[in-house]
């Protein structure tokens, strides 16, 4: 993983998660803004998982456990597709702050997902 395009990525989760949940505690459906910006994380987190799949081949080999990385990286992209999924099925402002909740799940794995890659197994 690189570092700087993983604070880049947990920051627009961050964003992403906080702008749901307060469009959501306002009263508004999932829109294109909330799903937009749902759909920006889970374009990171494609970009992340080539990263992660090519970093190794050029020297930037994982010192973590790999089993845990690719369950947060795999369980992180089925979360935003479920939460999309959720809100285009109820249409209600709750579904808005799933959104929110799912994108700043995000950002905690994506976190935890660079501990993984750059802290030693034992």
């Amino acid at each position: 993983m690189i570092v700087w395009f993983t604070t880049v990525q947990v920051a627009v989760a961050v964003i992403a998660g906080v702008l749901c949940i307060v469009l959501g505690f306002a009263g508004r459906k999932p829109s294109d803004l909330s799903l937009g910006a749902v759909a920006l994380v889970e374009l990171l987190l494609i970009v992340q998982s080539i990263v992660a799949i090519v970093a190794p081949a050029t020297g930037n080999e994982p010192v973590g456990n790999m089993l845990e990385f690719y369950t947060y990286l795999v369980s992180a992209l089925i979360l935003p597709i479920a939460a999309a999924f959720w809100a285009l099925v109820d249409r209600s402002r709750w579904s808005t702050v799933v959104l929110g909740t799912a994108a700043l799940a995000i950002a905690v794995m994506v976190y935890r997902m660079q501990e993984i890659w750059t802290t030693p197994v034992g």
